[in-house]
C-alpha cells in the first residue's frame, strides 16, 4: 500500500486523522463534546430536581444550560449547512430534530412543569431516552440506529 507501511489499519487511521484535522471534523468533535456536556448537565439537574435540591436555584445552574444548549444548536446548524445535509431532506437529521423537540418537551416536564415525583421521573426518563436516541442517530446517521 505504498507509504502506508502495507497495513490497511494504518491507512484507515491516517485517513481518520486527516478528517479530524479539517474544520468540519473539528466542528463535529466540538459539537460532540458539547453534546456530552449538555447531556451530563441535564442528568445532574434532573437528579437534583428529583431530590428537590436547592442547588437548582443557583444562578449559574439556571444560566449555564441555556448557553451550552445554544452553542450546541448553533454548531448543529453550522454543520448542517457546511455538509449540505438538512432536516426533511435527510431522514437521519429529521429524526434527530424531532427527537430534539421531544427531548426539550420532556426535559421541561422533568425540570419545570411536573409537580409530582412520578411525572418528574417520567419526563426525566423520557428525555434521557430521547437524548440516547439522538446520540445513536448521530453516530450511525440512520433514523433507525438499531436496525
Amino acid at each position: 500500500m505504498g507509504d502506508h507501511g502495507g497495513s490497511q489499519a494504518s491507512f484507515s487511521k491516517d485517513i481518520a486523522a486527516r478528517w479530524c484535522m479539517t474544520e468540519y471534523g473539528v466542528m463535529v468533535l466540538v459539537h460532540g463534546a458539547i453534546a456530552v456536556l449538555s447531556g451530563s448537565s441535564f442528568i445532574v439537574r434532573g437528579v437534583w430536581r428529583l431530590m428537590n435540591s436547592p442547588l437548582l436555584s443557583l444562578r449559574w445552574v439556571r444560566i449555564a444550560p441555556h448557553v451550552i444548549d445554544t452553542l450546541l444548536l448553533l454548531l448543529g446548524v453550522v454543520l448542517a449547512v457546511w455538509s449540505h445535509q438538512y432536516p426533511f431532506t435527510h431522514a437521519w437529521l429529521t429524526a434527530k430534530l424531532l427527537a430534539l423537540l421531544a427531548y426539550i418537551g420532556l426535559g421541561l416536564v422533568a425540570l419545570r412543569f411536573a409537580t409530582s415525583l412520578p411525572a418528574r421521573l417520567f419526563g426525566f426518563i423520557g428525555a434521557l431516552s430521547c437524548f440516547g436516541y439522538m446520540l445513536a442517530v448521530a453516530f450511525t446517521r440512520s433514523a433507525v440506529p438499531w436496525g
